[in-house]
């Protein structure tokens, strides 16, 4: 006899089979591309050429293209790369953190949350790069025995905790995304019926044949890269964090960033999961393996880690008043009532009113709802990031020295290079790669449909 559980919503809806996953989601990859698609690639590759072009000006230029100034020397560059490695953040929550907690809702939507944070976490690099300038010397920044004399990277910076982070997540990240596609390429493989395509999916299979012993090995590589990947979720955006709060300058010298910043990064990053896949599974009719659990599940996230970044926005400002330090008072107030007090506010509206919304069932199930606030979450995690870079600098100690920061044509031309890099991966990988993870939807098949499986 059949019983379902009457509490939890089943995962995958439409009572399917093992080779009806196969189909909806293999499909994908194998019909050709949509008018739509091509639509949508060629915007981005136009954003990616136009950024290009500024990235090019900015190199050959120097970076004074920028709008810094003496008090300003840290802005959209900063801004920017703090909010990507931010989104980054998901990814790995979704995939590492869950699945150690054996949180079989993570099914549908990790697969795309993994490539989501690789493109993000490259992004974010390609300001780390922008920044130095002269790029062609980026290996400065590894400590390697350097061959122009007994030249070190200096190991007391956050900066060079830094390298070291976001390196190790990038290689993490992409080892777990990998080796978790394996199974589905070689399903790919098997199925091609254009020779190249079939060499190509055999070469990135890795030779799987799907035995007991290749099914082992799959999932004790995975629970290894999950345990290395969960403590770097929360060191990666603490180091980031340390680049601030180990300065002395009011409003970034605080102990309360890394726990802050590692919120805010999962808070944008589920966003922007949200983002993607409510496109994603509209367009490639993913309906009933990303379901309204998942959507909720996700929302109910968002709500927990928008009221942490809430709650530490009150505290910064009760402890800026608390220390007595008057330097530490006016940084605060100056942002609440400042010449950038609209960045304030906007990220306060965003980061805090607007998640508070999901409280309620109607609005956290409800795809257009979600869609606007998850890139009206965004939207205000890029302000946090300026509004704690920018106010924090443009009024220093002596008055004769303040300065308001402006953005250049070239600040926003390389802010649109990374859109246009992401998103022309992003669709890539929407095309070529299955967007779902077949074997483990597979595996959780049989638990979580609506009616009990008769075709295996």
């Amino acid at each position: 006899m059949h019983v379902t559980s009457p509490v939890r919503e089943p995962l995958v809806l439409g009572n399917k089979s093992y080779h009806d996953v196969t189909q909806d989601i293999a499909c994908r990859v194998e019909e050709k591309p949509t008018k739509l698609w091509f639509i949508a690639f060629g915007v981005s590759l136009v954003m990616l050429a136009l950024g290009s072009a500024s990235l090019f000006q900015t190199w050959r230029l120097g970076i004074g293209v920028w709008g810094l100034n003496k008090t300003v020397g840290w802005a959209w560059d900063i801004t920017n790369f703090v909010w990507w490695v931010g989104i980054g953040h998901a990814g790995t929550l979704i995939s590492a953190v869950l699945m150690l907690f054996r949180q079989k809702w993570r099914t549908g939507i990790n697969r795309a949350a993994e490539a989501m944070t690789i493109f993000a976490v490259l992004c974010a690099g390609s300001f780390i790069l922008m920044h130095m300038g002269r790029t062609w010397l980026a290996h400065w920044a590894l400590p390697l025995p350097n061959t122009y004399g007994s030249l070190w990277v200096n190991f007391n910076s956050p900066l060079v905790w830094d390298v070291f982070a976001i390196s190790t997540y990038l290689l993490v990240s992409l080892l777990f995304w990998y080796l978790g596609m394996v199974p589905d390429l070689a399903t790919i493989r098997d199925r091609a019926v254009n020779p190249i395509s079939k060499a190509c999916y055999g070469f990135f299979s890795l030779g799987w044949t799907g035995s007991a012993k290749h099914w082992q090995r799959y999932e004790q590589v995975s629970l290894i890269l999950a345990g290395l990947s969960t403590p770097l979720v929360l060191s990666v955006h603490t180091i980031v964090s340390m680049d601030f709060a180990t300065s002395v300058i009011p409003g970034w010298h605080t102990t309360i960033f890394p726990p802050y910043f590692v919120a805010g990064a999962i808070f944008s990053g589920f966003a922007m999961v949200l983002t993607l896949m409510l496109v994603t599974r509209k367009v490639y009719k993913l309906e009933e393996y990303i379901t309204m659990t998942h959507i909720e599940s996700m929302n109910k996230i968002i709500i927990l880690t928008g009221s942490i970044v809430g709650i530490a926005y009150i505290t910064e400002f009760f402890i800026a008043w608390y220390s007595g330090v008057e330097y530490e008072s006016y940084c605060f107030i100056n942002r609440a009532t400042g010449p950038y007090a609209w960045a304030y506010w906007a990220m306060m509206t965003c980061n805090v009113i607007s998640p508070q919304l999901f409280w309620f069932k109607k609005i956290r199930t409800n795809l257009v709802a979600t869609f606007v606030l998850s890139i009206i979450v965004n939207i205000g995690m890029w302000f946090e990031r300026f509004v704690i870079i920018v106010s924090s600098l443009h009024r220093d100690y002596l008055p004769s020295s303040w300065a308001m920061f402006y953005p250049t044509m070239y600040d926003v031309g390389d802010y649109i290079f990374t859109f246009g890099l992401f998103f022309t991966l992003f669709f890539l990988f929407a095309k070529y790669l299955p967007v779902v993870n077949m074997a483990e939807v597979k595996a959780v098949l049989k638990s979580s449909t609506d009616k009990p499986n008769h075709n295996h």
